[in-house]
């Protein structure tokens, strides 16, 4: 199975003082090589938060290094999703703005036969990861 990370799973993973490193770091030891993926959407949010949050203290540059490095470090290197959806393929469970994202990478996943593994327990078809 291939799992899309989404923003925040990314970060979790990739920053080792996230509060949910924890979490994320062992979700992925206990799989066996999990196929992890990332897309434009994922990676362009990772870089924003680790430059724009204070607690994080990262230059863009220096977030793009970490995520580059992120990129390759595990047993299998992160999988990059091409993304070529547009608002068409909004499922229709989006009704509010703060899901538009999260609908639009879980369907992203789902059309590469992928899940969306998140933090958010809100998300219909998404892959939760335990905690």
């Amino acid at each position: 199975m291939i799992y899309l990370l989404d923003v925040n799973a990314l970060i979790a993973l990739g920053f080792i003082n996230h509060e949910f490193h924890p979490r994320v770091a062992r979700w992925v030891r206990a799989k066996t090589s999990p196929q992890l993926a990332s897309c434009s959407i994922t990676e362009l949010g990772f870089l924003r938060v680790l430059a724009q949050a204070p607690a994080y203290g990262f230059t863009v540059s220096q977030a793009r290094s970490l995520l580059l490095r992120l990129k390759e470090s595990y047993t299998s290197p992160l999988a990059f999703i091409p993304d070529g959806h547009d608002v068409s393929h909004l499922p229709g469970w989006v009704k509010a703005p703060k899901q538009i994202t999260d609908g639009h990478l879980s369907d992203l996943a789902k059309a590469n036969g992928a899940l969306l593994a998140t933090l958010d327990e809100n998300i219909p078809d998404s892959y939760l990861i335990p905690k």
